[in-house]
């Protein structure tokens, strides 16, 4: 009998990056966790919105030709399909202008959603999506319905509001940050830092989160469950871009997470592999098969650090 996959749903942000002298890319940091997690086998689905303009068809179609769902992605002709143009600096780092009042902030709360994520393994979500009130109160909605609530800490200047990350704190089951995002909600919070450890049993204890990730960039990441902590590694490539690498690495974590079955080390060894194995390609969802991965794996061996 074959197993059944486990699904997993990401909300929030679909769009159209927009390059200097290059053509379009789709991205959006919740697609991109769906588009690995795809690549790595799991059933997904997307819960966003594009505009009914020549620019959303685009965007479903390109989706489609991947073989992925569009069905949890809405049509709307009030709002126009997303567009972020994007530069890149001379370290490989990219950065966003991102246009407001755009579809993705004004996804409508439906059924059909809710009973998704009520009967999905994980439902991941960003902070980007609480921008808009419409698209945070779906969002929040649906979180009452998730029962694994996978949060990626990505703040955005001026896309944020301590207020509401605070509230989505409250409502995660594992959460994501980098060591700059870590830094600043803990000086949001009133509370100094000492260690990365200190830090993060702060947090799990104010909010109850059993698992917390930090990503360290050359340092390598951090994952804690429970009281234990697991410190890996980054995999020496060469850097072709930066731009969701840290989405990578979410989607290589979460193929071995979902199901229980895993062990810390097979999770992190899959999760800064893949997060390897993208920074050296361009773009955040280069074509590859799953295979093309298994190879880069079993040529970069993962040790623990700790």
């Amino acid at each position: 009998m074959e197993e059944k996959k486990h699904k997993i749903v990401s909300f929030g942000e679909v769009l159209w990056d927009i390059f200097p002298g290059e053509q379009r890319r789709i991205g959006g940091a919740p697609f991109n966790v769906v588009y690995h997690l795809f690549k790595m086998g799991l059933d997904v689905e997307m819960i966003s919105s594009v505009g009914n303009d020549e620019l959303g068809g685009e965007l479903l179609q390109k989706i489609n030709n991947w073989q992925i769902s569009t069905d949890h992605i809405q049509i709307t002709d009030t709002h126009p399909t997303s567009t972020v143009v994007a530069t890149v600096d001379e370290n490989n780092d990219a950065h966003y202008d991102i246009i407001e009042n755009v579809a993705w902030d004004f996804i409508e709360m439906t059924s059909k959603d809710q009973d998704l994520v009520t009967n999905a393994d994980a439902l991941v979500f960003g902070t980007l999506a609480a921008r808009n009130e419409k698209t945070k109160n779906t969002l929040f909605e649906l979180l009452e319905s998730g029962t694994y609530n996978v949060f990626d800490i990505n703040l955005r200047e001026p896309y944020y509001d301590i207020n509401i990350i605070n509230e989505l704190l409250h409502k995660t089951h594992l959460a994501k940050f980098n060591k700059a995002e870590l830094r600043m909600v803990l000086d949001f919070l009133n509370k100094e830092y000492q260690t990365e450890e200190d830090s993060i049993r702060y947090l799990q204890e104010k909010f109850e989160i059993r698992e917390i990730i930090i990503s360290k960039g050359s340092k390598g990441a951090l994952y804690c469950r429970d009281n234990e902590f697991y410190l890996y590694p980054t995999i020496p490539v060469e850097v072709k871009d930066t731009v969701g690498s840290g989405d990578s690495f979410l989607a290589g974590f979460l193929s071995k997470r979902i199901g229980n079955k895993a062990s810390a080390h097979e999770i992190m060894t899959q999760a800064v592999s893949l997060g390897a194995f993208i920074t050296s390609q361009e773009g955040a969802c280069p074509e590859y098969t799953l295979e093309d991965f298994v190879k880069f794996k079993d040529l970069y061996p993962v040790a623990a650090l700790s």
